[in-house]
């Protein structure tokens, strides 16, 4: 019922999203804890806190709402579950994300692509060409297939709505904080850690996924298995390398290279060989890749659900 939810629905600005409350949060307790804190071992010590306490508090809210829900009413319990499950999925969101940057693409205007891609990567867009906004879309969508769709479905799976809550917390945290740069390298360490540890079976799950996906939609699942294993590893990431070196093989392109992240140039291995150029349609490919990758994790999530029962 959640992925219905979310496939219909997606994520509208109207609902109070936890996410945005777990972001509020995150802002509130670093600026407070930056107005005392200075030293090196304070910062990391005060990120080893918010790592740990904001997911266990997520899991609490969660799983308190749930049981006092339960004392109401079963079908007020079953809601709510469904609830906290749909806010914890991402697709639609990133489909009409990436949709709109497709539209732009294909009606010519770079500046309205530049401005769409803006809204679902970290790094710089103002002088990006066609191939490299393509690319960067590319790389996002295997990446959220993972900690957007794959990763909550897993830990709902798992742990039900409470653990699925908390692992947003994570993400969340990872997102906002997580950053290696000056700012953030001691304060975001723990939760930049704890994000890596929880999305490690995850992200190789969702690379199986993908290169299954690829086998129905594609016709490429060779290709997406071997540059999975010869570059998944590559990405200084311990995670993210594993779907974007599978999404690279499925669409016969390479993925990776040079990107800016607040006017500072990063260079990221090369994922894939190149076999066509960057283009629109590799978007939509993508995301039907995805599509199919989530129906099957959704499938899976629902088969462990019945098998426990």
């Amino acid at each position: 019922m959640a992925c219905v939810l979310d496939a219909t629905i997606g994520d509208p600005r109207w609902f109070p999203h936890p996410v945005r409350l777990i972001g509020m949060v995150i802002g509130w307790y670093e600026n407070k804890m930056r107005m005392v804190v200075h030293t090196r071992a304070g910062l990391r010590t005060a990120g080893i806190v918010l790592a740990i306490g904001l997911p266990a508090l997520s899991y609490a809210i969660g799983w308190v709402a749930i049981v006092f829900a339960g004392w109401v009413d079963a079908g007020v319990k079953t809601i709510l579950m469904v609830l906290i499950a749909w806010t914890t999925l991402a697709a639609r969101d990133l489909v009409d994300h990436a949709r709109l940057v497709v539209n732009a693409l294909e009606g010519g205007s770079l500046d309205q692509a530049r401005k769409a891609v803006s809204q679902i990567v970290g790094r710089d867009t103002d002088g990006l060409s066609g191939a490299e906004i393509v690319r960067a879309t590319v790389e996002t969508i295997a990446e959220s297939a993972a900690d957007g769709v794959i990763a909550p479905l897993f830990y709902l799976a798992l742990g039900g709505p409470p653990l699925a809550l908390a692992y947003k917390a994570i993400n969340t945290l990872d997102s906002m904080i997580g950053h290696r740069d000056v700012h953030y390298r001691y304060f975001g360490w723990a939760s930049a850690r704890l994000d890596d540890v929880a999305n490690w079976v995850p992200a190789r799950l969702t690379a199986l996924l993908l290169i299954l996906a690829a086998a129905i939609w594609t016709r490429t699942m060779p290709s997406a298995w071997r540059i999975f294993c010869r570059d998944g590893s590559k990405h200084p990431s311990p995670n993210s390398g594993r779907p974007e070196a599978a999404m690279a093989g499925a669409l016969n392109v390479q993925l990776g290279g040079t990107n800016i992240y607040g006017g500072v140039t990063a260079k990221r291995p090369r994922l894939g060989d190149v076999m066509a150029p960057l283009v629109p349609q590799h978007v939509t490919t993508a995301l039907y890749l995805m599509g199919i990758a989530s129906v099957m994790a959704a499938a899976l999530a629902v088969g462990a659900l019945v098998l426990r029962s």
